[in-house]
């Protein structure tokens, strides 16, 4: 499949020849969604914790004697039925972290890539660079080639003036291709890839 490549002024800059083993599949939504519940899930910090019975800071001495009083029996003022007592089955420190294989992660990609270009908004550019680091000049490109909401995916190295540009522009991501990923590809509206990232990423499914 081909596609017209642009330069960041909006011009045409020929084509690219784009396989159909890596964008011309059919997108399945299960996929994508198993491999963004797994990115969310490795992100997901786990640092939650609530106190149990044996860790609040209060007396353990039983409450009152066990017969006689007419009232029910209770020992420590820690049980989780007291306030100020202990929480009973609450969140610990945990990881949320669980397996994927690595076929499914690399389909995934595959499909997010297919449904960019199934729904006409990947975008490929000649060159990321930038003569300076100036975010209205950039933005003016960008407002040109109608960029608003995108993740742009470089080569191996970004160029460093087109990286501190991109910073300050909001809703517009930058990435080198090695960091790629589902999540990133799916939360923005458009995607935008150099020649080089393609050459990569042809490279990589090879």
């Amino acid at each position: 499949m081909d596609l017209i490549v642009k330069t960041l002024d909006g011009a045409d800059a020929g084509k690219v020849s784009l396989s159909d083993a890596i964008f011309g599949l059919e997108p399945r939504e299960d996929i994508l969604a198993r491999v963004v519940r797994w990115q969310l899930a490795r992100r997901q910090q786990g640092t939650h914790k609530s106190k149990t019975r044996a860790e609040v800071s209060r007396t353990g001495a039983k409450m009152y004697k066990q017969k006689g009083t007419g009232r029910a029996r209770h020992h420590s003022a820690r049980a989780p039925q007291f306030r100020g007592g202990g929480k009973a089955h609450g969140p610990v420190v945990r990881s949320h972290e669980h397996d994927l294989p690595k076929k499914v992660r690399a389909l995934g990609l595959r499909h997010a890539l297919s449904a960019k270009l199934k729904a006409e908004e990947l975008i490929i550019i000649d060159q990321l660079t930038a003569a300076e680091a100036k975010t209205k000049a950039l933005a003016g490109h960008f407002e040109t080639l109608g960029l608003t909401n995108a993740l742009i995916i470089g080569g191996a190295e970004l160029d460093s003036n087109f990286k501190l540009a991109a910073q300050n522009i909001p809703n517009v991501d930058v990435l080198p291709v090695q960091g790629i990923n589902v999540y990133d590809i799916l939360r923005r509206g458009k995607l935008v890839l150099s020649k080089a990232a393609v050459e990569a990423l042809e490279e990589r499914f090879k």
